[in-house]
């Protein structure tokens, strides 16, 4: 980051090529609830967040810190709680550089000051902010933005100037938790989707307005072009004001900071001159959004006064264009002091001249942010979500449909990207409801299910900021966060396994998860031995039956199937795929049930090049097991001591034919039945379903042996 605020470095909000800028301000209380004042120095906004830190290892807080990318944080003196959690300030320091963190003394963050900093410095009225209530329930996050605020005065030299700053309560998290400014609103958007159906809709209607109205979506984006792309960095230079003023007028420093002021009022005249046509192109415009920005903005007579203001010393004529003018300015200032007595006047002027302009413009400045989030908003809807939208066929995005408490229907949904790249992607449904809250999805590898998981996420991701979705048809229940466990790999830097790694996450589901959430779910458990990962996917389907939340979970694992005999909310779908020439034939359709597909991994390996030798010797090692199954089944009910099942399996087999069984006899099919019924008998077994429902399933079992069918 550059010395002064607003430099060049910034781009909030994640990573990129530019730098962070953003000072973050943390602080948490005894009870655990964690409060964060996110301050970005280049768009002159404060973010303001608490929320209750429910995992030992702080990942709300991690996440939180990674969405931001902060160049500051700001944090208390370190104290370890009684039970055991270490707190954010050692957090802080065993996972950030030592130059990033700052720590205050604990009086620096006190609520009471950083009420009254909050209400002085927001541009939005304090209570349209609802501050009112916030100082009583999110205290903490005031307390950080007190500190904050104080560091940023202090270490820039500089005073905010009153009704300059956007700000905003995030609360406990009001947005979904899974730039130069437009960009950074796009990539929060997309991080932190809303929760509000009325703000989403109210998008979505202007989204609407202009798809239907061609020579609103054209205006509106010639319009926009109109407007600098540097007016976040504009707004900031006039939020801030130095503390001193300096008598060295005549320097070359000062020089540069002159340059800068000029050259931000020529791009803020710039920016004022687009007004007008801004004004006449929604002038028309029917949806609440754009009414409502029509009547805040281009109906503001504070605009227009600023621009006669801006006009009245600067040419009317002046065109922004930075690099010139700089130089120029440079120039100017190379002589030095007291060299000519009419040059340093004439600089003196020059920087008075600036200085006074930019203190008028001051007066106003809560108008300039207005102008500045409008510009974002409309950047995203115009730009990104219309423009998208008008570049795909007719009917190939649709508008979704929200519910509260209704079910996830999505007809013929696509993956956003790989449908651009592939021209015949397979479209696919999902439905999950309350009645079948889980939808466990089998297939060989490469057969479509982690980019089906994908897809999901992204159609609700969308759906939840504003923007039409690829599908035929979409109705989504709003999800307060959106889980996945998807991926496979090593932490190194953690010293963690994959299976580690897997399980870390996994836990931090089961202790985050509510029944609003959805959870995404790839192949989990199989890091590990085959018994004990089933093991642990079947228990956590079951947590999670147990708390209806919507689960879509992608497995391997047969085994898993029999939930549905047990769960009558678990549906059963698998990706179609047909065997020809021994090869496997990709549909990338889903169907109802259970598809088995046998020795699909050899195939598989065939497939990707593996030497015929060692398919050969793998397909005798196969066989050879799968002729000593029963075998196997007989020693596992052994080992157990369950008697009575074996005897109930003894009653299918002919121990004397089993060392040479085919798979394909009925010999072996019967052996199979034996299989699925022990399954179901050890599943009921563990079970945590009440005795009804297990003498229930008991009869169902035996009337469909009877049948000589498992249904």
């Amino acid at each position: 980051m550059e010395e002064g605020a607003g430099g060049d470095g910034g781009g909030g909000g994640g990573g990129g090529g530019d730098r962070s800028s953003f000072v973050i301000g943390l602080i948490e209380n005894r009870a655990k609830e964690v409060g964060v004042a996110a301050f970005d120095l280049r768009s002159a906004s404060l973010h303001l967040s608490q929320y209750i830190e429910t995992s030992c290892s702080y990942h709300n807080t991690k996440t939180l810190l990674h969405f931001y990318d902060p160049m500051v944080l700001i944090v208390p003196p370190n104290k370890t709680a009684a039970d055991g959690m270490v707190g954010v300030s050692e957090l802080v320091g065993k996972h950030y550089p030592a130059n990033k963190k700052i720590t205050m003394a604990r009086g620096c963050f006190d609520d009471t000051k950083g009420s009254v900093m909050v209400k002085n410095l927001s541009a939005r009225d304090p209570s349209a902010l609802g501050l009112d209530t916030y100082c009583k329930q999110y205290y903490l996050c005031l307390a950080a933005a007190s500190a904050t605020i104080k560091w940023i005065e202090s270490e820039k030299g500089l005073f905010i100037t009153n009704h300059s700053l956007s700000v905003t309560f995030n609360g406990s998290f009001d947005h979904m938790n899974i730039d130069s400014t437009r960009a950074r609103l796009l990539r929060a958007n997309l991080l932190q989707p809303l929760k509000d159906i009325q703000t989403i809709n109210a998008r979505l209607d202007c989204l609407d307005e202009l798809v239907s109205n061609e020579e609103l979506f054209f205006g509106l984006t010639q319009s926009l072009r109109k407007f600098p792309k540097e007016s976040d960095k504009v707004l900031c230079h006039f939020c801030f004001k130095p503390k001193k003023v300096t008598d060295e007028v005549l320097k070359p420093a000062n020089g540069r900071k002159s340059q800068m002021l000029i050259s931000d009022i020529i791009v803020l005249k710039t920016a004022l001159d687009a007004i007008p046509f801004f004004s006449k192109v929604l002038k028309g415009a029917k949806s609440f959004l754009l009414h409502n920005i029509y009547q805040t903005v281009c109906e503001n007579p504070k605009y227009e006064s600023m621009r006669k203001r801006i006009g009245d010393v600067i040419d009317e004529d002046v065109v922004h264009s930075r690099a010139p003018f700089v130089a120029c300015t440079q120039q100017c200032f190379a002589v030095k002091a007291g060299i000519d007595g009419l040059l340093d006047v004439a600089r003196r002027s020059f920087c008075d001249t600036s200085e006074g302009l930019i203190d008028e413009i001051r007066e106003d400045i809560g108008i300039l942010t207005l102008l500045a989030e409008v510009l974002c908003l409309l950047d995203m809807i115009v730009n990104s979500f219309a423009h998208t939208i008008s570049t795909k066929p007719v009917d190939r995005y649709t508008r979704p449909e929200f519910t509260d408490e209704g079910p996830m229907a999505i007809n013929a949904g696509r993956h956003p990207i790989l449908e651009s790249l592939h021209t015949d992607f397979v479209p696919n449904n999902i439905f999950l409801s309350e009645a079948s809250n889980m939808v466990l999805v089998m297939g060989p590898n490469m057969s479509g299910k982690s980019t089906y998981l994908q897809q999901i996420c992204l159609i609700v991701i969308l759906a939840q900021i504003g923007c039409y979705v690829p599908a035929q048809f979409a109705s989504i229940r709003v999800v307060d966060r959106i889980f996945t466990r998807i991926g496979n790999g090593d932490n190194v830097e953690n010293n963690s396994s994959t299976f580690m790694t897997e399980m870390k996450e996994t836990a931090f589901i089961m202790q985050n998860v509510s029944s609003k959430s959805l959870i995404v779910v790839d192949e989990l458990g199989r890091a590990t031995s085959s018994s004990d990962g089933l093991a642990i996917a079947w228990s956590c389907c079951e947590y999670l039956l147990s708390i209806k939340a919507y689960t879509v979970f992608a497995t391997h694992m047969e085994g898993l199937s029999e939930l549905s005999a047990m769960y009558p909310n678990v549906k059963i779908l698998h990706f179609e795929v047909d065997l020809r020439n021994d090869r496997l034939d990709f549909k990338f359709r889903l169907k109802d049930g259970v598809r088995r597909v046998p020795h699909y991994g050899l195939r598989l390996a065939r497939v990707a090049g593996l030497p015929a030798s060692v398919i050969d010797t793998a397909t005798s090692i196969t066989s050879q097991i799968t002729e000593q199954v029963g075998w196997y089944l007989l020693i596992a009910i052994a080992t157990n001591n369950d008697w009575q099942l074996l005897d109930y399996v003894m009653s299918w087999m002919e121990p004397t034919g089993m060392a040479r069984m085919d798979a394909n006899s009925v010999e072996f099919q019967s052996l199979q039945m034996a299989y699925q019924v022990a399954q179901r008998l050890t599943c009921l077994k563990y079970s945590n379903q009440g005795d009804e429902y297990v003498r229930e399933a008991l009869q169902n079992l035996k009337e469909s042996i009877a049948a000589g069918r498992l249904t």
